[in-house]
């Protein structure tokens, strides 16, 4: 009886030893609450004791968590329908207040940033959310920061993942971007042709100081264009031809005479009338000969030049 009696002691001292002994790991800690109380001691790493029946243990993990926030629909500040989902990252650090103030600090957590997610696509603009999301991502953690100092937990950094545009905003944005793009590169040719024509100036300026550059660069041309394998033909004209040709045309321009010009012109012949169809049958007709009619034959008489008047004085 007597040794029941020791073995039943003994089991009950085991279990209660059991009990009373609990392990804390390195990233833990412990809150203790005596008959429902909140000991202010918080048990660290490593074995703790209880009172069974009296005290209750309650782990509290510290590791930073990752918590994915779900897309979240809203209206932007410009009236852009968007869908944005973000990352939360946290800590507890205070584990009393991470088991007292709330009652599933994780869960408080999770809308917490749904809420503020949603704030702060209302508050901002479509260019913002695609662009600045660097101080978006401040303005969010700060939202989500201040009610989660009361819970004991530590906000660590807090970054939009996407922005869920609908089709017609993309291919309006994408429109937008092409025009920017062509914008750019018509600015940017524009420039190279202005400064090509400027260098072109000051080449130009150089070799009509040095008629001869003109010939060599002219050979250079042509040594270039031989290299290649192709089928082009160049026939360089000789810088003496050129101005030959120019001497020539300052000379016309001058008002000097060509020989052509010398030339007395021709008198050009009146041009024949056209006939009608019946002038042109009695051109072809032969003429008839119609004998002339006969003159009376006129008397020949000589007519005295001087009036004699007969008669006596």
């Amino acid at each position: 009886m007597l040794i029941e009696l020791l073995i039943a002691i003994l089991v009950l001292g085991v279990v209660y030893v059991a009990s009373s002994v609990k392990i804390i790991k390195q990233y833990e800690r412990g809150v203790v609450f005596r008959f429902g109380r909140l000991q202010e001691l918080t048990r660290g790493p490593g074995i703790t004791t209880i009172v069974p029946a009296v005290d209750h243990l309650r782990k509290v993990n510290l590791q930073i968590v990752t918590m994915p926030v779900p897309a979240q629909e809203g209206i932007t500040r410009d009236n852009v329908t968007v869908r944005v989902d973000a990352v939360v990252y946290f800590r507890v650090q205070d584990a009393a207040r991470a088991v007292v103030n709330v009652e599933d600090y994780l869960f408080a957590m999770g809308q917490l940033a749904q809420t503020s997610l949603r704030s702060i696509i209302g508050k901002s603009d479509l260019d913002d959310l695609l662009s600045n999301r660097e101080r978006l991502n401040q303005g969010l953690e700060i939202m989500i920061d201040s009610p989660a100092l009361e819970w004991g937990v530590h906000i660590d950094r807090v970054e939009i993942k996407d922005v869920s545009l609908p089709e017609s905003m993309k291919r309006s944005i994408a429109r937008q971007a092409e025009a920017e793009r062509e914008r750019r590169s018509r600015v940017i040719s524009a420039d190279g042709e202005f400064q090509a024509s400027r260098k072109l100036s000051d080449a130009a300026r150089v070799m009509s100081d040095t008629p001869a550059a003109l010939q060599l660069r002219l050979l250079e041309t042509v040594v270039e264009v031989a290299a290649e394998k192709n089928s082009t033909l160049v026939l360089p004209f000789p810088v003496e031809l050129l101005r030959f040709v120019d001497t020539i045309q300052q000379t016309t321009a001058n008002g000097e005479p060509a020989e052509e010009s010398r030339k007395p012109e021709e008198p050009q012949e009146p041009e024949a009338p056209e006939l009608t169809e019946a002038e042109r049958r009695a051109a072809e007709l032969p003429e008839e000969t119609t004998p002339a009619p006969a003159l009376p034959q006129q008397r020949v008489t000589e007519e005295p030049a001087d009036t004699e008047v007969l008669g006596t004085a």
